[in-house]
């Protein structure tokens, strides 16, 4: 079974994760079975941001891709205790999934920031990288790249997209602000958002 993992805060999930996803799924010489969706319990990364509780995220990420057979989530990051490191999560993953091809999606700003995150070398032995470049980028060849970990060129696809400028911070800032935030996200979860008030100061 070929799984592609798309992980993150999801904070809220909105259009470009999901677009993310789907062009990951379809995408030439990839053909994924399933996309696992995961959201971080405690993302090491953003240590210093408060994040919404994972009941939140997980139930918007479930409105999210309803109806989308294609689409999972995994809560194994939320179910387990400390920070959340994506090869720790590949590992376990490859235990759910014995036979499991896995694929992990990231933006190019993920790519660059790899050598920064944990175990980047174990990583890349879990996983071939799907990285999103945009049409209307030009991005430079992993080769040229001296700080990326050995092997990524081996391991990395690149998967063109169109550019969605749409980010959770940005969303939040809108709701913070009054803003409308329709069609960033999926419509039950702007609902969501309303009903439960996230993001309000």
């Amino acid at each position: 079974m070929r799984l592609g993992v798309l992980g993150g805060t999801f904070d809220p999930v909105h259009y470009a994760h999901l677009r993310l996803g789907e062009s990951a799924r379809v995408g030439d010489g990839l053909s994924l079975d399933k996309v696992l969706f995961v959201p971080a319990g405690r993302p090491w990364r953003k240590s210093d941001r408060v994040v919404s509780e994972a009941r939140h995220r997980v139930a918007m990420l479930s409105l999210a891709i309803e109806g989308n057979n294609a689409f999972e989530i995994s809560t194994l990051e939320m179910e387990r205790e400390g920070p959340s490191y994506t090869a720790d999560t590949l590992e376990l993953l490859h235990e759910r999934y014995p036979d499991g091809d896995f694929f992990l999606i990231l933006g190019e700003d993920a790519l660059a920031d790899l050598p920064n995150w944990h175990e980047p070398e174990r990583i890349l032995a879990l996983a071939r990288v799907v990285v999103a470049a945009r049409h209307d980028s030009r991005p430079e060849p992993p080769t040229k790249k001296a700080s990326l970990p050995p092997g990524v060129l081996e391991r990395t696809v690149s998967l063109p997209m169109e550019a969605l400028e749409i980010s959770g911070s940005s969303i939040r800032d809108k709701v913070r602000r009054g803003m409308s935030i329709r069609y960033l996200v999926p419509e039950g979860v702007r609902s969501y958002i309303e009903e439960h008030r996230l993001y309000r100061e």
